[in-house]
């Protein structure tokens, strides 16, 4: 991939579908820019396993069996964004997830998370991964992994020379209940409901960039690279 560079980029967010290839190009992106992912999920199960007051409301909430809400989860948010490593620029992970929370952050970098004069001040630069549905229900339904090194496969676009078997370790691949079609369906239809009012408050905004997410990864990769140097030439 393309040589690591320690410039400022300031935050980004991945916005796409399940399947969409968010995790391979957030990682890709780590890699060249040097900056952090920071996932809520991690954030979350960070504050409750150190007993911080965050984690501790947060864990109440969740043995109610509710959700946690907004006010806690952008807490939680904010003080990770305080940390030195995202000082340069970082990676979003699951956050915005409503666009209460895309003003939120709006407002946090518009007041006062970083200094006036430095570039991580910028407002995010948000990419849509926009994939056609049927390559969706592809790229999920035809993943394969190995229980034993957990190489990941797809029976339609990169399958093992044996069928069913890793090339590795020759264990018998297993599908992940998670990329059911039973199970995948569902999860799409909530990300439109739920998501895509994130995606509407940033196209409302001008800030949001398509990205071709039915080309390959690398060509994918290539686009976002070209998309984040240009934001900041």
């Amino acid at each position: 991939m393309a040589q690591k560079t320690s410039r400022d980029i300031g935050p980004v967010v991945l916005l796409g579908p399940p399947g969409a290839g968010k995790g391979t190009q957030s990682k890709r992106i780590m890699e060249r820019y040097l900056i952090p992912q920071v996932s809520t999920g991690d954030i979350l199960r960070h504050n409750v396993a150190q007993g911080t007051e965050l984690g501790r409301a947060a864990k109440a909430v969740m043995a109610r069996g509710e959700l946690v809400s907004d006010d806690l989860v952008c807490e939680m948010v904010k003080k990770r964004l305080c940390n030195p490593d995202c000082r340069r620029g970082y990676i979003l992970d699951g956050f915005p997830r409503t666009a209460a929370q895309a003003g939120w952050l709006d407002a946090l970098l518009d007041d006062k998370l970083f200094d006036n004069s430095r570039p991580t001040r910028a407002w995010p630069i948000v990419m849509s991964l926009d994939v056609d549905y049927n390559q969706l229900l592809l790229r999920i339904t035809g993943r394969r992994s190995c229980p034993t090194c957990g190489r990941i496969y797809n029976v339609h676009f990169q399958p093992p020379r044996v069928e069913g078997i890793c090339d590795l370790e020759g264990s018998r691949l297993v599908t992940r209940n998670d990329d059911r079609l039973e199970v995948i369906q569902p999860r799409l239809a909530a990300y439109e409901e739920q998501t895509r009012p994130v995606a509407d408050y940033y196209q409302r905004t001008g800030r949001l960039v398509s990205v071709d997410g039915d080309r390959p990864a690398d060509e994918v990769t290539a686009q976002i690279f070209r998309i984040l140097e240009d934001q900041h030439a």
